[in-house]
C-alpha cells in the first residue's frame, strides 16, 4: 500500500475494520442508504487509523501554501468523534497543538473546551472522520475565524454527502475516499431500515 491509499483500499480497510456496513440504513432526517459509515470503529484499530490519518497528512502535505506553514499549524477536530483524525494528523504532520470543539446541549453552538484557546492569527487545519452534512464542519470553520484563527483547509477521513450538505468554496476540501451520497439510489430489500445517527 502507498502512503496514500486508493479509494478502493481505504474502503476495503472500513469494511475489514466495520467502519462500513453494507445493509439498508434510515437516518432520523428519512434519508436512506445502502452502505453506512461509522469510521470511529476503524479509527479504533491502531494500526489502520496510523494508515489513514498518514494518508490524509500526505493530502495536506501536497498543498505547497499548507507545507510551507509545517509545523507551525495547529490541528481542529469539530467533534469527539474526529479526535483519532486530529491526533494522527496532527503527528503525521508534526503540528503545534490539538484542538476539538464540544456542545453541552443539542441546542447550543460549538465552543472550544474550557482554557483552550487559539491564538490570534493561528493556521490551523479541520478533520473529522466523516463529512455528511457539512453543518459541523461549517460550525467549526466559523469558531475558529470567531476566535482569531485562519482555516487553511478542511479534511476527512470519508465522505459520504447528504443532498444539501454544505459546501466551502475555494478552501481546500480533502478526503481518502467517496461514498454513493445519502439518499442516492437506496434500494428497498423488503425489509424495515435500520435506524442510524447522522
Amino acid at each position: 500500500m502507498e502512503l496514500i491509499p486508493t479509494q478502493d483500499e481505504v474502503l476495503a480497510l472500513l469494511r475489514r475494520t466495520g467502519g462500513l456496513r453494507s445493509g439498508y440504513f434510515e437516518f432520523p432526517n428519512g434519508l436512506r442508504t445502502n452502505e453506512y459509515l461509522q469510521v470511529a470503529l476503524t479509527m479504533s484499530d491502531f494500526q489502520v487509523s496510523n494508515i489513514l490519518s498518514v494518508a490524509l497528512s500526505r493530502k495536506f502535505r501536497g498543498n505547497s501554501d499548507i507545507r510551507a506553514l509545517l509545523p507551525n499549524v495547529s490541528i481542529v477536530a469539530p467533534a469527539i468523534g474526529g479526535l483519532p483524525v486530529a491526533y494522527g494528523v496532527a503527528e503525521a504532520l508534526r503540528a503545534r497543538r490539538v484542538f476539538w470543539s464540544e456542545r453541552e446541549n443539542d441546542n447550543e453552538p460549538l465552543h472550544f473546551r474550557q482554557f483552550l484557546e487559539l491564538a490570534p492569527g493561528e493556521k490551523v487545519i479541520i478533520v473529522d472522520d466523516i463529512y455528511r452534512t457539512g453543518a459541523k464542519l461549517a460550525e467549526t470553520k466559523k469558531l475558529v475565524e470567531s476566535a482569531g484563527g485562519e482555516v487553511l483547509a478542511i479534511g476527512v477521513i470519508v465522505e459520504q454527502p447528504a443532498p444539501g450538505a454544505v459546501t466551502f468554496g475555494p478552501l481546500p476540501f480533502y478526503s481518502l475516499a467517496k461514498i454513493d451520497s445519502i439518499g442516492d439510489g437506496a434500494r428497498d430489500p423488503g425489509t424495515p431500515p435500520v435506524k442510524v445517527r447522522l
